[in-house]
Parts: structure tokens; sequence; C-alpha cells
């Protein structure tokens, strides 16, 4: 008896290639995704950074001179200084009392808004 070979066994290994390849083409895309984000997230770490350092330092050097300023107004050498404390420990009590984590929890889940599947939304509109 003849096996009839019609051609198939020529096409299985190019098609065991093919499917190889897309394999290996779709780990190399994850992969550049990957260190995309990675890039991303870096860059944003050292602007968010810098940005609160400065942010720190501005209010540090703001507050000095507001408490200079007042301790000039008030003639005292202390009481300028006690009026900015006394105003951070209002805006302290204000946070730890006033606000509740759900008002947090809202900006986050806005901010963060599947940020993890905008790849496969991407590749779904090509």
């Amino acid at each position: 008896m003849a096996i009839q070979d019609n051609g198939t066994r020529e096409r299985n290994p190019n098609l065991i290639e093919n499917l190889m390849g897309y394999i290996d083409t779709r780990i190399d895309i994850i992969r550049l995704e990957i260190q995309e984000k990675l890039k991303g997230a870096f860059v944003s770490a050292i602007h968010v950074a810098l940005l609160g350092f400065a942010a720190f330092m501005s209010v540090i050097f703001v507050s000095i001179f507001l408490g200079l300023l007042l301790n000039e107004l008030l003639d005292s050498s202390f009481w300028g200084f006690g009026i900015i404390a006394l105003f951070y420990v209002i805006i302290l009590v204000v946070l730890l009392v006033g606000l509740d984590k759900k008002v947090f929890q809202g900006i986050a889940d806005k901010t963060f808004d599947n940020t993890i599947y905008k790849s496969d939304k991407r590749e779904k509109s090509i």
C-alpha cells in the first residue's frame, strides 16, 4: 500500500517554523513593552523626586521667611515661628481627622484606571 502524501509533510515544518517565529516575535515585543514602561516609570520617578524636593525646599524657605516677617511685625523673637508652626499643625490635624482615605482612593482610581491593559487595547485597534 502506498501512502499518499499530498504535500502535507512539506508544509508542517514551515508551519512549525512560522509558529516559533511568531512566538519569538511576541516575546520580543513584550520585552520591549516592559523595557519601555520601566524607562517611563524611571523618568517619572526622577521627575517626581525633583519636583518634590523643589516643593519641599520652597515650603521650608517660605515658612522661614514668613516666620521672620511675623517676628518683625510682632516685635518678638519667637511668635512668628509659633504662628507658622500652629498653621502646619492645623493642616496636619485636618488631614488626619477631616479627610477620609476614600477621597485619595477615588483620585488613585481615576489616575491609574486601565493602565495595565493599555497595550491590549492598542493591539485590538490595529
